[in-house]
């Protein structure tokens, strides 16, 4: 899933190094910026803090972010994925600051990245975008991936559907007739892991909270 990575391959001013703590608000909001409902609205439903405090502590050594004069210039997350005999490299985020396009970093990043992915036997390269977003297709294709495969996408407004929206209505009359709205917390695509999720995501919550 990845942003607008157009770019020649001019790398001598970017700096790529791992994921660090200090990384997940920024990485996170910038992924806002990039990923947003009216451009692409899957990558807009599917990206949050989880995506970002999951792979940090679960893949820290595939999660890579690189820098232009000490700013974000971009980052890129991964997972590296055994089946049988076969080891695959996924790169599920990629995404570029647009203060920086241009200037080499998504070709960097996903260097990098594939390097390091070898190293621990992989042998096979996975990732998907949006087919809107063509740019970043045009970019993969670029650096040598092809044998595009689409996935159909289907959605559905439930307070529209004859059926759904009745249910939908029932539970709302419900709620008030018993003087309380339901709630229900948000889907999170991933859970944070240990201490560091914990203090990640309340470095979100406190940075969101001012």
């Amino acid at each position: 899933m990845t942003h607008d990575t157009t770019e020649p391959a001019h790398t001598s001013s970017v700096y790529v190094r791992e994921l660090e703590i200090d990384d997940l608000a920024p990485v996170y909001h910038l992924g806002e910026r990039l990923f947003t409902s009216d451009l692409y609205p899957y990558l807009y439903r599917t990206w949050d803090k989880w995506e970002v405090i999951g792979l940090y502590n679960t893949d820290p050594e595939y999660c890579l972010v690189a820098e232009i004069d000490g700013e974000l210039a971009g980052f890129i997350l991964g997972t590296v994925i055994t089946k049988g005999s076969w080891t695959y490299g996924y790169i599920i985020w990629l995404g570029v600051n647009p203060n920086f396009q241009r200037r080499g970093v998504g070709d960097t990043l996903v260097d990098k990245l594939i390097e390091r992915m070898i190293e621990d036997g992989a042998r096979f390269m996975l990732v998907d975008t949006d087919p809107a977003n063509v740019p970043a297709v045009q970019f993969f294709q670029r650096k040598g991936f092809g044998n595009s495969r689409q996935h159909i996408f289907l959605s559905m407004n439930l307070s529209k559907n004859e059926y759904y929206g009745r249910l939908i209505a029932y539970e709302r009359q419900k709620a008030e007739r018993a003087g309380y709205k339901r709630s229900r917390p948000a889907v999170l695509s991933r859970k944070p892991e240990g201490i560091a999720g914990e203090v990640a995501l309340n470095s979100l919550v406190d940075e969101n909270s001012e």
